[in-house]
């Protein structure tokens, strides 16, 4: 059991689990959400819940920011009754979106004037290790943040890596996570539908690549959504849109060439064009199978 307070603003898969996780470690955890079904899951769970930024911010001494994108990340941070207006001084924000690296250096210094730290935090894992308090975070920021958030970033996670002493190498750290992550998806539906239109089993070129040099751990992790035909969205083909958008625009900041994240942006797009953009990332296969006449596996009755 801790004295400090967890606050959680997001309770989507990633946050609901991060919120749960911090509670079965006896952690007071605070959620929020705009939608009162998750708040009012929360509360059932065990947790405090409230629909208002300025009551979290106020009873909360660590809040990690779970939220979609750079731009709702910055209303939460410095909206109206946001957490930089809220907090007391002293207190630690965790911001865990895919954004820009550049921005957080940003928020570092605005959080700062009103005496608050900022963790640059993304996090990776899946709602299912997030569910089991065993995400990684990837974490930095000034030595006096870690030490101000105590133990409440391992209340969340299985692993949390301190990457330096600044805002932004955390976001980097993931971009390149996420550079690969979302090219190791468009290959495993690339691979597959060439596979199905060679002939192959789908069921049986899954087992055999899982236990080859072939393998990654999206294959392994995705492929099971594409062969029971469910293309629930636990990750959607939308959000490696914006991801990898993020990724080569940083990566044109720099003058780097990535030609690689390029072609599979453009596949997310395509599948997004043709119909798909909320369904799970694996449903670029979707887009093989137009193109092919490909018959994909169908989900059970």
């Amino acid at each position: 059991m801790t004295s400090k307070t967890l606050g959680v603003v997001g309770l989507g898969s990633m946050g609901y689990g991060a919120a749960v996780s911090a509670l079965k470690r006896g952690v007071p955890t605070w959620g929020l959400d705009t939608r009162a079904e998750a708040r009012e899951r929360f509360v059932a769970d065990g947790g405090r819940s409230t629909a208002s930024l300025a009551e979290l911010g106020t009873n909360c001494d660590v809040v990690v920011v779970l939220v979609v994108n750079a731009l709702q990340t910055e209303d939460v941070l410095f909206g109206e009754g946001g957490l930089a207006a809220t907090m007391k001084p002293g207190s630690v924000v965790v911001t865990s979106a895919t954004v820009d690296p550049t921005l957080p250096p940003l928020w570092e210094a605005r959080l700062a004037e009103r005496g608050l730290w900022l963790i640059d935090g993304p996090v990776s894992g899946g709602a299912k290790k997030a569910a089991e308090g065993q995400m990684t975070v990837m974490a930095s920021g000034k030595p006096d943040a870690f030490a101000a958030a105590g133990a409440l970033l391992d209340a969340i996670a299985g692993k949390v890596y301190r990457l330096g002493d600044k805002a932004g190498v955390g976001s980097t750290v993931k971009m390149v996570n996420q550079h690969l992550a979302g090219v190791h998806i468009a290959a495993a539906c690339e691979g597959m539908a060439l596979g199905m239109r060679a002939g192959a089993d789908p069921d049986q070129l899954y087992e055999v690549i899982c236990n080859s040099a072939g393998m990654s751990w999206m294959f392994q992790n995705r492929v099971p959504h594409i062969l029971a035909g469910d293309y629930t969205p636990l990750s959607a083909v939308n959000i490696f849109i914006k991801d990898l958008g993020i990724v080569l625009d940083a990566a044109r900041k720099l003058q780097f060439p990535l030609p690689l994240a390029a072609q599979a942006h453009q596949l997310y797009l395509a599948t997004a064009a043709a119909g798909y953009g909320g369904e799970d990332d694996s449903a670029v296969i979707k887009f093989y199978a137009q193109l092919a006449g490909l018959e994909l596996p169908k989900a059970a009755a």
